[in-house]
């Protein structure tokens, strides 16, 4: 096999494995993601790191600076902005696969509620976020509109930002599953009209918990 058949593989493992560090906290602000220390640690040339770095760039997850990448600079304005945002193209978004996910992604989601559902008596926040992840990912994947499921995507590195910020907050992780629970049980009846209200409603509450705390 070519190395450039091989190069996508080594750019999704680096970037799956980079984005995995960012989400579980083991990356903070005052790291610095550097090319060719990523490069020697997963023994790769540096075209698929940087292609990775790009990716997650391009996702929202870090920003490029004169000394490597690093967390983006989440202001409380910027905050606010992408909140504005998901609140206009969510609800669409989320009525459009209500109406064209498979049994598939019902499943998908499903499974990942459960496992979130398991998260709730206990302090595995890990896991909860890597479900709520799935979660999504999976509803969005089901969206038609491949340029708004896109979109969408462009901001998950703020969402993620704000899901860090609340989800070890008791009252917004048992918002979180319930809101989780009331959009499968849309998604799986292939209610369009109810899962545009309730992701409408979801995102008000993930604002919500978000201004609470700040203010707490």
């Amino acid at each position: 096999m070519s190395r450039s058949s091989q190069r996508p593989s080594h750019r999704q493992r680096i970037h799956d494995t980079i984005r995995t560090r960012i989400l579980t906290g083991k990356i903070g602000a005052a790291d610095r993601l550097v090319d060719t220390a990523i490069a020697a640690e997963m023994g790769v040339s540096r075209m698929p790191v940087r292609e990775a770095l790009m990716q997650l760039v391009s996702e929202g997850y870090l920003e490029g600076t004169t000394r490597g990448y690093s967390l983006p600079n989440f202001t409380h304005e910027k905050i606010m902005q992408v909140f504005v945002l998901r609140r206009l193209l969510e609800p669409h978004a989320a009525a459009s696969a209500a109406q064209a996910c498979s049994e598939a992604h019902v499943a998908r989601m499903r499974a990942a509620v459960d496992e979130a559902m398991g998260t709730l008596e206990k302090d595995d926040f890990e896991t909860f976020y890597r479900a709520s992840e799935v979660f999504r990912n999976t509803w969005l994947s089901a969206v038609p509109n491949a340029e708004l499921g896109a979109a969408i995507q462009r901001l998950s590195g703020q969402v993620q930002a704000v899901r860090l910020a609340t989800m070890r907050d008791g009252e917004a992780h048992r918002t979180i599953i319930a809101g989780q629970r009331d959009l499968l049980a849309a998604f799986a009846a292939r209610d369009a009209l109810a899962a545009e209200a309730r992701i409408l409603r979801f995102v008000l509450e993930g604002e919500g918990s978000y201004l609470r705390l700040r203010a707490g």
